[in-house]
């Protein structure tokens, strides 16, 4: 490896964190160890060095983010600058927005609760259980 190369390089945890994927550097190397990075189509280590045009798939909750890598960075700065560091795909945006939208219209379909459950409600929540064993 060239003295030269090293600049064109960054390992991947430490890319993910700048771009701002991840909140820690712990974090990003659990993901990619637990394969929910990939790079290029293959799973990857987090010493993996970054290239720029590099295209990386990124599993995030239920998101799955495309990006081509645009830029290399290993300090974390702010998002605007973190946005600098990547493009994501149309695909994958469209995606994102469709799953997002979906996601926001069960929760409408479901009301969360307001609060603990009363003591008549519990004992509701306790006689439906049992007749149901």
């Amino acid at each position: 490896m060239v003295a030269g190369d090293n600049e064109n390089r960054i390992r991947l945890d430490k890319w993910l964190w700048a771009a701002r994927f991840f909140k820690t550097r712990a974090l990003a190397v659990e993901a990619v160890a637990g394969g929910r990075v990939h790079a290029g189509g293959q799973r990857v280590k987090p010493a993996h060095a970054v290239r720029v045009g590099e295209v990386l798939s990124i599993q995030r909750g239920p998101d799955r983010y495309v990006v081509t890598v645009k830029a290399l960075s290993d300090r974390r700065g702010p998002a605007k600058e973190a946005a600098l560091l990547y493009e994501e795909s149309v695909e994958s945006r469209q995606r994102r927005e469709v799953l997002g939208e979906q996601r926001r219209l069960l929760r409408f379909g479901a009301p969360s609760p307001t609060g603990r459950p009363t003591k008549q409600d519990r004992r509701r929540i306790v006689r439906f259980t049992q007749r149901s064993e």
